[in-house]
């Protein structure tokens, strides 16, 4: 029965708010070049062409070293994500590398191409062009959060509403598309906040919720999206301009555009509503009738009428304390006396670290002397790291008391084996102790970073900014505490 009641939802949706699209805004969505030139043409944002190909001679005379060293490559009527390539770098060999990691050459890429043009990836397998496009830098919010592809934003519009939205991200097991049925991962959004609520994967036949990514371990719930409000208004314009009473609307963000229209769609499926862990048509049917002229006005009312759980009461709600990048904390030196300092929030670091200076300040100098008689080495292999420690473990942890670990730690100053202390700290009210790795992080604005597994209780923003009596000097911290 709940199967039957759930085809018997889809079908209604089908039939009451899919129809409300007219023939000639449905056949404009399904060509992306038309779709980019109308938008282009009143000032919206969208991906820069580089090439058109239409006809199989094209393909044959095109010169592929014109290419830059990254770019896209997707089907004009392509449809569910297919047939869609991502080209992130080109090697010295001459070839192309893609998100999934495999190397294209010139060969590859005219094949693809010819199986676009022959239709293959195209709704109703009839002949197709290819479209070369600008790949987006993606901000370095999504950069911390999803190394595999190019983060988008889907948000549904109905009647010049916004009535739901979901992060996409691209996972190694989609190959780097934002795909939910490829393997991507579906995250929710919170149309009032712009903060991330529920995390979904596929799995099998069903979908199973997460809280983190399962390639990078970042946490993803209560991140604030960026530009969350002109995300909005371009998603309305777009679908208002193309024609569409009710949309699906594809946007990414770009380093340095912000926003950026990557396609619509007339008929978005219902995996949105999974992320969302609500149902899509209880919305649909609150907007269903409404007037609504401007998209200031549609954005109003969404957030009104789908005011969800991450709202401005967020921590009375969640229990759990919304942390900005760089958050005020107070730490505890080992005779208990406490001083306030900045640290930053790195939900793309594992583990907590700390200043040499700042260690050696709270009173573990000699701890720090012990280690580095030892003269641990920086190393070029992970590997070799791992098996260094293996053998050194049992000697180190027992040189100090205030060596409570040691693990290898990859960054971009090399791979090292590093110490960890035990220290007890306050932040956003709570306080906990911590075991962060000790490093020379004096030339660094902040003696303390925060990673993700002292963050399970906190939910992230990067728009929050600390207050302004907790403001330090860049790299000042006490000799003595």
């Amino acid at each position: 029965m709940k199967n039957r009641n759930n085809i018997l939802g889809m079908n209604a949706r089908s039939y009451i708010y899919l129809r409300v699209n007219k023939k000639k805004g449905r056949k404009i969505v399904d060509d992306k070049l038309i779709t980019k030139s109308i938008l282009a043409a009143k000032g919206l944002p969208v991906a820069d062409l580089i090439a058109v190909l239409r006809e199989r001679k094209e393909v044959y005379e095109f010169n592929w070293d014109s290419l830059p060293n990254s770019f896209v490559i997707k089907p004009a009527r392509g449809f569910g994500g297919e047939g869609i390539i991502i080209v992130f770098n080109r090697l010295k060999n001459g070839n192309w590398l893609s998100t999934n990691k495999r190397q294209l050459t010139a060969e590859d890429l005219r094949v693809h191409v010819l199986n676009i043009l022959d239709g293959n990836y195209s709704l109703l397998h009839t002949p197709d062009a290819a479209l070369f496009e600008s790949r987006f830098s993606i901000d370095p919010l999504f950069k911390r959060f999803s190394t595999f592809g190019i983060p988008d934003i889907r948000v549904i519009v109905y009647h010049n509403v916004p009535v739901m939205a979901m992060l996409r991200l691209g996972t190694e097991k989609s190959h780097g598309t934002a795909n939910l049925a490829q393997g991507g991962l579906g995250v929710g959004i919170d149309l009032t906040t712009g903060l991330t609520t529920h995390v979904v994967v596929k799995s099998w036949l069903s979908e199973k919720e997460i809280e983190r990514h399962p390639d990078t371990n970042a946490q993803l719930r209560g991140i604030k999206v960026p530009y969350w409000d002109e995300i909005l208004k371009t998603a309305v314009l777009a679908a208002h301009i193309i024609g569409l009473q009710y949309a699906g609307v594809d946007i990414s963000v770009d380093k340095k555009r912000g926003p950026v229209i990557l396609e619509l769609n007339a008929r978005p499926g219902l995996g949105i509503q999974v992320a969302n862990m609500a149902p899509l048509r209880e919305r649909l049917q609150r907007v269903r009738g409404l007037k609504v002229d401007f998209p200031e006005r549609g954005i109003a009312i969404a957030k009104d009428l789908f005011a969800g759980q991450f709202d401005a009461e967020v921590t009375g709600i969640t229990g759990r304390k919304v942390l900005g990048l760089i958050e005020p904390i107070t730490v505890y030196n080992k005779e208990k006396e406490p001083k306030k300092i900045k640290a930053k929030i790195d939900t793309g670091a594992r583990t907590s670290s700390i200043d040499e200076s700042l260690a050696r300040a709270l009173g573990f100098g000699e701890a720090i002397d012990l280690f580095q008689k030892l003269h641990v080495p920086e190393y070029s292999e992970r590997e070799e790291a791992e098996e260094q420690l293996e053998k050194l473990k049992p000697q180190l942890l027992q040189t100090h008391p205030d060596i409570v670990n040691l693990s290898v730690v990859s960054s971009a100053h090399g791979i090292s084996i590093r110490m960890h202390i035990k220290i007890s700290i306050v932040l956003g009210g709570r306080l906990m102790t911590i075991s962060p790795n000790v490093y020379e992080r004096s030339h660094l604005a902040y003696p303390v970073l925060i990673g993700v597994a002292d963050l399970t209780n906190y939910l992230i923003d990067p728009t929050k900014t600390p207050p302004k009596k907790y403001v330090l000097k860049k790299k000042k911290i006490a000799k003595k505490i």
